[in-house]
């Protein structure tokens, strides 16, 4: 059989249209790829997505985000705007500060101010979760309206991947929709653990749950003694309620430990009782309703068993990722320590392994869990992606404060972690008790009014770290954060003229280092 032998005319032909074939199926996969609901999907409506999609927004992106709260085991919900708004921060310092003003109240009366039967003087639980409750919703609405003026699309559905850039909303009626996305942020948060023992999950009880308890809590018992645990047992203490709390090894893991010790004690003198080297076995209801714990208590000699009887068990031992139920793995992203952590760990622009997805706030792997770096991070990653920014998320030197009934504010690295890094003759800790001016007319006590700070033991001595134990820490806190990250060193903290009389001050008047030995304990206020 005779072969056709095409002319180079032909040839010419039959290659431009196999060209314009390739580059039209090219073009349509293209399509296919660019062809997106939206420049921006955000996975989760608390306080660093939020704060991500409305960056966004306003760069000039479509956004839409997805928020959806499953219910507590006890059964308690919220609104838009995540962790801290509802059953965080804001909750927390508001109760934080009723506790004080009821200590104030009778802090008052040294000063003249004459109340009629103080003795008679009682709080109500109901009207303090009511006006705390009303503030939330507020707040829950405000952020809302927000979004709307704002033009961020709210979907309130429970979020997960189909596959790398489409994201399903599953709604309140079992719905789904679909959502296609060029980039995705995962900024889900997280939620407290329980214990796996009898009745933990029945009958105890949150942080998601103790701002909205319908019923005065009685006699507490607070499982953990991390922040949120040490937080919710003073300001219940503070409320006058009998508190007691379980803790398994340390108290403030990750924290400073002289100066979490320094807290423990100091809620002892408050009346708060501690149960060391313990864990609760088992939470039993009984016929009158009040709680049996069974709990074990690690002595010198082996392990002791217990019981005591609580109206409210509190479980505070840890938060955990709501990565759960995102099907991560449809869209390639893998979590931390290969898959075995419920948590997401991301490069130093906040990029899981996947490129076009990232990841904000509680849900990363061995960063801060704190709302104002949520929002940070959130917002630099808006810029990156919309406004052609290079900024990079600085989690370091970060600081926090811890609102026990003695405020503990630090920023920095606390004296273990600096004596780690630069060894224990590199550094030089300088510290001070102190005495507020308002503690003295009532005679409340001073004896862990404390301060410190952490610096290199060469040159102008680079402060490291500060630590403060005492009223308002938060306040005294966040301005000497900044001079912190703007290099700040021993000479200069002590060549800056104090506010006097203020407890701030104290930082100014540091002199006194641990390694000379002499007595940190001033003898007067104004020496």
């Amino acid at each position: 059989m005779a072969t056709a032998v095409l002319t180079r005319p032909v040839r010419n032909l039959i290659n431009a249209v196999q060209c314009v074939r390739l580059l039209r199926t090219q073009a349509t996969v293209m399509f296919a790829k660019e062809n997106y609901d939206y420049d921006l999907v955000v996975i989760g409506g608390g306080s660093g997505g939020l704060a991500c999609a409305k960056q966004a927004v306003q760069l000039g992106a479509k956004v839409a985000v997805l928020d959806f709260v499953k219910p507590s085991p006890r059964g308690t919900k919220w609104g838009l705007g995540g962790t801290c708004v509802n059953v965080g921060c804001i909750p927390k310092k508001l109760m934080h500060q009723a506790s004080l003003l009821g200590e104030a109240i009778h802090d008052s009366q040294p000063y003249g101010w004459k109340l009629p039967e103080p003795e008679s003087i009682r709080h109500d639980w109901g009207t303090l979760t009511e006006s705390v409750q009303n503030h939330v919703k507020s707040v829950n609405w405000v952020t809302r309206v927000d979004l709307r003026d704002q033009k961020v699309e709210y979907v309130n559905g429970l979020g997960y991947f189909k596959d790398e850039h489409t994201v399903v909303a599953v709604m309140k009626n079992q719905t789904e929709r679909e959502l296609r996305a060029k980039h995705v942020v995962i900024a889900v948060g997280g939620r407290p653990r329980y214990p796996d023992i009898p009745g933990a999950v029945e009958f105890g009880i949150t942080s998601d749950d103790i701002f909205s308890l319908p019923h005065a809590p009685g006699r507490t018992l607070l499982v953990g003694a991390g922040y949120i645990g040490l937080e919710c047992a003073g300001f219940l203490k503070g409320l006058g309620y009998d508190v007691t709390v379980m803790v398994r090894s340390i108290l403030l893991r990750g924290f400073d430990q002289q100066m979490a010790t320094m807290i423990g004690d100091s809620m002892v003198e408050k009346g708060i009782s501690f149960h060391h080297r313990s864990r609760p076995l088992a939470v039993e209801k009984q016929a009158d309703g009040r709680l049996l714990v069974r709990y074990e208590t690690e002595t010198e000699g082996g392990t002791t068993t217990a019981e005591d009887v609580f109206d409210t068990v509190l479980f505070a031992i840890g938060r955990q990722a709501e990565t759960g139920t995102l099907k991560l793995a449809n869209a390639g992203v893998v979590t931390a320590e290969g898959g075995k952590s419920d948590k997401i760990d991301v490069n130093d622009i906040d990029q899981t392994n996947v490129p076009h997805i990232y990841a904000v706030g509680d849900v990363l792997y061995k960063k801060p869990e704190l709302t104002p770096v949520a929002i940070h991070a959130g917002r630099i990653i808006a810029r990156r992606l919309f406004g052609g920014s290079d900024e990079r998320m600085d989690y370091a030197d970060v600081a926090t404060t811890v609102f026990t009934p003695l405020e503990y504010g630090c920023v920095g690295l606390s004296e273990e972690a600096a004596e780690a890094a630069h060894g224990k003759d590199g550094i030089e800790v300088y510290h001070a008790y102190y005495k507020p001016t308002e503690f003295f007319v009532p005679q409340r006590s001073v004896r862990y009014c404390y301060l410190k700070a952490v610096a290199l033991r060469e040159g102008n001595q680079r402060v490291l770290g500060l630590h403060f134990l005492g009223p308002a820490a938060g306040e005294v806190i966040q301005g000497f954060a900044a001079a912190l990250k703007c290099g700040l060193t021993m000479q200069i903290l002590r060549n800056t003229v104090g506010i006097h009389p203020t407890v701030a001050e104290e930082f100014t008047r540091l002199a006194i280092t641990k390694s000379s030995g002499l007595d940190p304990t001033p003898a007067t206020c104004c020496s």
